[in-house]
């Protein structure tokens, strides 16, 4: 039987959740905090994005530059970060509390026995086979991670004619890396009736760099054998097309990456599709945390490194004898709201205990809508009761941009009362 090693605190994803949340643990003494990465490099998503748009106004960063900085804080802080180990099942020991991980790296297996655990594990983009587009399996199929990887990290060449599914932010991010590596981007391919990015930048990619963009359409056939030949899309009208191309790549569509919390039996919100949280970010099992992108894909490297050290914030209570909340009291939305974060509300956790050290605010919850929707207001009921009403201050809100909604209402839910709802109007 393969021997037990103690740690007080395992993060499990060496992303900007794990690594923020590693270096708030080991910078408050929590103790000895590892951090677990499959990856042989720390850093997460931003390792491979080489262009700006990370840190803050006065500091901007590439993604790079962001990960490394992330890293060597986590570091410099004290925490352990060990690449190229997996995190394979869990149990629980003996000792109330515990959890005992599984895992697997470069010096074999071992079992890890964490006084607390954080979930940051992120999230992944859906492959053309979970997007159910039929054709051969040709060469030259990528997603967006798949694709900046290889041109980024490895400096591969990925073909000369490329399609792109999506319009999304991400999806021009791939435009860009496309045309970083010397190909021409054939088309955007949208099946919505716009591009769910920002007009200026749907029309800079339009009118400065050639791109097209076609809405409306839909990816329904992969050609070609050996390598790809084209792809067939058919248009909102049922005409069929035919684009040349050699390679395409599928963005979006991003999921939870919930294998782990699937296998620790955590409960997952139907909504986001990663684990339920509560407002301090408890999941369902004692002793286990998340943050980061595992809880609502996809959101800025930056909110995924403030839930980390809100997480931080959560663990070190935990260490210091808070108790664990009971499973409390769900957050639901209906459409045309799609999620919400954080999804549980436990009475006493909505006003956190300001003179403890650890203690935070809790944070507003982040929702995502369905569809463009103009002035929006938001209401929140239980049982019937309305608890609070919110009037958005955007004149149109849009399915690719995280809406927020605040706490002040907390206070107003009955501990003993149903599900809280969250509607749109």
């Amino acid at each position: 039987m393969t021997a037990v090693r103690q740690v007080d605190v395992l993060v499990v994803g060496a992303g900007p959740a794990g690594l923020a949340a590693a270096a708030r643990l080991a910078t408050a003494g929590a103790g000895r905090v590892e951090v677990l990465e499959r990856e042989t490099r720390p850093g997460g998503v931003p390792r491979h994005c080489a262009h700006g748009g990370f840190g803050t106004w006065t500091r901007p960063l590439t993604g790079p530059s962001y990960a490394h900085l992330l890293a060597a804080a986590a570091e410099r802080a004290g925490a352990v970060v060990r690449t190229r180990t997996t995190m394979l099942d869990w149990e629980v020991a003996a000792t109330c509390g515990t959890n005992v991980l599984l895992t697997v790296g470069p010096e074999g297996p071992e079992a890890l026995a964490a006084r607390a655990v954080v979930l940051a594990t992120g999230a992944r983009e859906r492959p053309r086979v979970a997007r159910l587009v039929p054709g051969t399996r040709p060469a030259g199929v990528y997603t967006t991670g798949e694709l900046q990887q290889a041109v980024h990290l490895f400096g591969q060449r990925i073909g000369t004619r490329v399609v792109v599914v999506g319009a999304r932010d991400v999806s021009y991010a791939a435009a860009r890396t496309v045309r970083t590596a010397g190909a021409e981007v054939v088309a955007l391919v949208t099946e919505h009736p716009r591009a769910r990015t920002s007009p200026a930048r749907a029309r800079s990619a339009r009118l400065v760099q050639g791109v097209p963009l076609l809405t409306d359409t839909t990816v329904t056939e992969l050609l070609g054998h050996g390598r790809l030949s084209g792809v067939r899309v058919r248009h909102r009208d049922g005409r069929t097309t035919v684009l040349p191309c050699d390679t395409v790549v599928f963005t979006g569509d991003f999921v939870p990456d919930h294998e782990l919390a699937r296998r620790g039996a955590l409960d997952l919100d139907p909504g986001t599709r990663g684990p339920a949280v509560h407002t301090a970010l408890h999941t369902s099992r004692p002793g286990v945390f998340a943050a980061g992108n595992l809880l609502h894909a996809v959101e800025p490297a930056g909110t995924a490194a403030r839930e980390g050290a809100r997480a931080a914030a959560a663990v070190l209570r935990h260490l210091a004898g808070a108790p664990w909340p009971h499973p409390g009291i769900p957050v639901t939305v209906e459409s045309p709201l799609r999620w919400i974060t954080p999804n549980r509300l436990t009475p006493n956790l909505l006003t956190p205990d300001r003179s403890h050290p650890a203690a935070a605010p809790p944070p507003p919850h982040l929702l995502r809508i369905e569809a463009p929707l103009p002035r929006l207001v938001l209401y929140v009921h239980q049982d019937g009761r309305l608890l609070h009403r919110a009037r958005l201050g955007v004149r149109t809100a849009q399915p690719h941009r995280t809406l927020t909604l605040g706490v002040s209402w907390h206070g107003r839910v009955d501990p003993e009362g149903g599900e809280v709802r969250v509607s749109a109007g």
